[in-house]
Order: structure tokens, then sequence, then C-alpha cells
């Protein structure tokens, strides 16, 4: 039951958002009693909360995996946390969205722990680029930090327009990605962008 109150909110709170969902609206979804709803969550924020916690928790556990592989060097381990974001929109978009677009729902103790998981997926990403330089597989110089936040940033933002059954694959959209990281879009790259 509780799998199910989760399935159904998240759907709610995707379609028409979580500030306009009531608890009555969920437990009308699924066809049960506001009683069944406070067994499993002792509020709608505790239940925004367990989303956020799935969804990130998920991202974690699979960025794991891909860093922990000693048999692939940092633009690979790059391109398979890219192409792991982008596959999740599959299953996972709604989740997703919600997790970017309703944090500021949460109140400050769960903004926290939230905050701090998002901080480790990030400063993750951002060691496998600064080991990527260390090791010569990205220019010396880079900002490893800023472009993480770049990298994440636009990756993270397919959510909204990517369309898994549309005429890009997954795969394809993950190789534009890289492509634009480690190539850029000019056609000669002759230092930084001055005016």
């Amino acid at each position: 039951m509780k799998g199910k109150i989760m399935r159904a909110s998240i759907q709610l709170f995707d379609s028409q958002g979580y500030s306009e969902t009531s608890i009555q609206d969920i437990v009308d979804a699924i066809g049960v009693t506001k009683g069944s709803f406070y067994y499993y969550y002792k509020s709608k924020q505790e239940l925004l909360k367990d989303i956020h916690l799935n969804y990130i928790e998920g991202l974690l556990e699979k960025q794991e995996q891909i860093l922990g592989d000693a048999d692939k060097g940092s633009k690979d381990k790059l391109y398979s946390i890219i192409y792991m974001v982008i596959s999740s929109i599959r299953t996972q978009r709604q989740s997703a969205r919600i997790f970017n677009r309703e944090g500021r729902n949460l109140d400050e103790t769960h903004t926290e722990e939230i905050r701090q998981k998002r901080q480790k997926f990030r400063l993750e990403v951002q060691k496998m680029i600064e080991e990527g330089i260390d090791r010569g597989e990205f220019k010396p110089g880079l900002r490893a930090d800023i472009l993480t936040f770049g990298i994440l940033g636009m990756t993270n933002w397919s959510f909204y327009w990517f369309n898994p059954e549309g005429e890009l694959s997954e795969e394809e959209l993950a190789g534009i990605y890289m492509d634009t990281f480690l190539n850029g879009i000019g056609n000669e790259m002759a230092g930084a962008y001055q005016k």
C-alpha cells in the first residue's frame, strides 16, 4: 500500500503540483481512506521527502557502481553518468521533475537531508573530473567545479524536454552532450572566449 500511495502521489504531484494536490486527492486516486494514508505517512510533507530520497538515493547507488569500475577511465565514467541520468527519464521522468521542481516545498529539515545527498552526487562527479584532469584525460587548467555544474545542469534539464520515444535515442543524446563537453561547438578551439 505504501508503494501504491507513493506512485499515485508522484503522478498527481507531477501533473498538478505538490501544493495543489491534497491528501484527499491522493486517497481518492487509489480508492482508500485517509486513515490508510496516515498509517504510512505522518503528512504530505513526509511523503514528498520520501519521493525525493527514493530518487536521489537510486542515482547515488548507480553512480557509486559507475565510479567504482576500475576498468573505466574518467571519460567513460562521465559518459556513463550522463547516460544513466538520461536513460532514467524513461522510467523516472515524473520523479525527476518532482525532485527538480518541488524541492522548494520541503521544510527546512528535509531540505537539508536532500541537499546533502545532491551535494554528494555533484562532488563525486567533480572529483572524477579532477582525477581525469590529473591523468591527462581532460585538458589542464579546467575548473572542475564549474564544469560539473554545467554538465549536471544540462543533463538534468533533459527531463523537461527529452522524449525517449522520439527521433533521438538516449545513447545519441548522451553522445551529443559528451561531444559538446569534450570538443565544444566552435570550429577551432583557440583558448578562452573573449568579447
